[in-house]
């Protein structure tokens, strides 16, 4: 299934492919998804052990990828043939002069959709945007990331093995070239999951030929700590968030707004958390990105940030690092850095961590924490992002029912859910006329006296109003009437 380095033969293979898969019944399609379910339960561990490396182990792989990959399965297939079936409007809400006029809303698949997906989990995010494009009908070419080769090839011979038709899922390889050379394919849609920097050079290329796309980019989440919050909670969702899978997490926290009078006892509580589980130093995952994180550490403690948490002596890893006090023109660069970096600002109410935070140009995920849930929640509502969790942070993103994406610099469009399953869909209005007024195809017989009887009788500003519109309305047609007698008299003398 693998296509390289010849991408323009693997795009055409997939639209040859897309032609006889998109005719059959989205049943059709759930009979091979729910046979590769089967097959990636019985090979989750070489699917694990493909997709792990030193910053995300087998175990990991198995319980963030794996896992959740076989849940958004179920997802579909308990839910597409609804999701994807003919909306017929009915009679309801239909303006009376269109009586006789029936409307369908149906979804049809785009044709041919290139997904080029991130190497910081290869097998869930792409996997999942894979699974949704095929179930609605798509051909999918799918580009991941360096290192996510391995694993994308081995859920596409499953896929085989499943009953899939050859060409319909073309998996390239995983280089930087290859996504450049997919971006000037002419497929029907592009989804991307990156960084801010890489999106826009996405939207570039396709900006010439109209090809929509769906971006899931950057974030800079914010937590936000009130008042009446467990901090113990607290530090250990942050430990878990900086620490899971090296930080390299696109919801993993960056800022964290806490009461003032609680700061230094979250401070506190971080400290204990990081020391209680002996966090070891990453490995760097990028020279530049290191550098580049280097000398912004530097940069704000010149300015006068202070270390909760961190050795500076380690500058060229990527361990766990907390700051505090960081001009807030700096945090704006923290969407940049893939790493375990936190910062923590103090504030005085609500109302004035919610306008701090969005400052901020990204609005992907946040988290709230608080012992008062509808305090917590009706703050949530009040949040700039795509998701916001109250009490926890990351995890509950992985329910399959849960459509995923952000705004501003995190991007743009849905993945995952239903939202995400119908964003792989383009909509045709089907309407069909039997019967009823077809008064628009003689204008002539259209009076303006009788066009505004008609506004007036169904939008008139109270009783009176539409009385008048009735009114007039008949007043109308009794004149209609006697000018089309008129008019048969004459034609009879004639």
């Amino acid at each position: 299934m693998r296509v390289a380095p010849n991408i323009a033969e693997g795009v055409a293979q997939a639209r040859a492919a897309q032609w006889s898969w998109r005719q059959g019944s989205v049943e059709s399609r759930l009979l091979v998804l729910r046979r590769l379910r089967g097959r990636i339960s019985d090979s989750c561990g070489v699917l694990a052990e493909a997709g792990a490396s030193s910053s995300h182990p087998i175990h990991e792989v198995l319980l963030s990828e794996v896992l959740p990959l076989l849940e958004a399965c179920v997802f579909l297939e308990e839910n597409a043939v609804k999701l994807l079936a003919r909306r017929s409007l009915g009679s309801r809400g239909r303006p009376w002069w269109l009586g006789g006029v029936r409307s369908e809303i149906h979804r049809e698949p785009l044709g041919v959709v290139s997904i080029i997906s991130p190497s910081n989990y290869p097998l869930f995010l792409g996997g999942v945007q894979v699974l949704q494009a095929l179930v609605a009908g798509n051909a999918v070419v799918w580009k991941p990331a360096p290192g996510g080769g391995a694993v994308a090839q081995r859920l596409a011979e499953l896929g085989a093995e499943a009953g899939l038709p050859a060409g319909l899922l073309i998996v390239l390889e995983d280089t930087v070239e290859a996504g450049a050379a997919l971006l000037k394919e002419p497929v029907d849609k592009v989804v991307f999951t990156g960084g801010f920097a890489n999106g826009t050079k996405v939207l570039q290329a396709l900006s010439q030929r109209a090809i929509p796309a769906v971006l899931e980019l950057s974030g800079c989440d914010a937590v936000f700590v009130r008042g009446d919050a467990d901090v113990t909670l607290v530090a250990k969702a942050l430990r878990f968030g900086l620490t899971f899978n090296q930080s390299r997490t696109c919801l993993a926290p960056r800022r964290v707004f806490v009461e003032r009078g609680r700061a230094a006892e979250l401070e506190s509580a971080i400290k204990d958390a990081f020391d209680s589980m002996n966090c070891r130093l990453f490995s760097t995952s990028s020279a530049g990105k290191s550098s580049a994180l280097s000398l912004w550490r530097a940069e704000a403690l010149r300015r006068g940030a202070r270390i909760v948490y961190g050795d500076t002596a380690n500058e060229t890893s990527d361990a766990p690092y907390v700051l505090t006090d960081v001009p807030s023109d700096l945090m704006a660069d923290l969407g940049d850095f893939f790493s375990p970096i936190l910062c923590i600002i103090a504030v005085d109410s609500d109302a004035e961590a919610l306008a701090a935070a969005a400052q901020c140009e990204y609005a992907l995920g946040a988290s709230v924490f608080s012992t008062d849930l509808g305090a917590a929640s009706e703050m949530a509502l009040k949040v700039r992002a795509g998701l916001v969790t109250v009490n926890d942070l990351i995890v509950p993103s992985a329910d399959p029912r849960i459509p995923f994406g952000g705004s501003g610099r995190s991007g743009y469009g849905v993945t995952r859910g239903a939202e995400g399953l119908l964003e792989l869909t383009r909509i045709k209005v089907l309407q069909v006329r039997n019967g009823g007024s077809m008064a628009h195809l003689e204008p002539e017989e259209v009076s303006a006296d009788l066009a505004m009887a008609m506004i007036r009788l169904t939008h008139g500003n109270g009783i009176w109003a539409r009385l008048t519109g009735v009114v007039s309305l008949i007043k109308s047609g009794v004149l209609a009437w006697r000018e089309a007698r008129k008019s048969l008299k004459n034609k009879n003398v004639q």
